[in-house]
């Protein structure tokens, strides 16, 4: 089993080589424009995660609608009409003289 002085060591020569990776890609030309496509990625990606969670909620509001739809739609079946009476025909009228 490995000491403690061993994985310390490992896990420093570890982040070391990750601070120098670090910084040759800094030096690198396009880096600039490379970190600010990743840092505009972030932002862009936290922005629809935000979207996403508001997903959730209005997907319970419209099963809360359609529920309530579905309720006020087995309430309110149309009537049958009642046949309406016809109107009696009023009498001739003489013709005026």
């Amino acid at each position: 089993m490995p000491t403690t002085t061993s994985q310390k060591d490992l896990l420093s020569r570890l982040a070391d080589a990750g601070e120098d990776a670090i910084q040759r890609l800094s030096d690198m030309p396009g880096a600039n424009r490379f970190l600010d496509s990743a840092n505009a990625m972030r932002a862009r990606v936290d922005e629809l995660q935000k979207k996403v969670r508001g997903i959730d909620e209005l997907e319970k509001r419209v099963v809360k609608l359609e529920k309530q739809v579905a309720t006020l739609s087995k309430s309110s079946k149309p009537r049958a009409s009642k046949p309406r009476a016809a109107k009696p025909k009023p009498p001739p009228q003489p013709p005026a003289a």
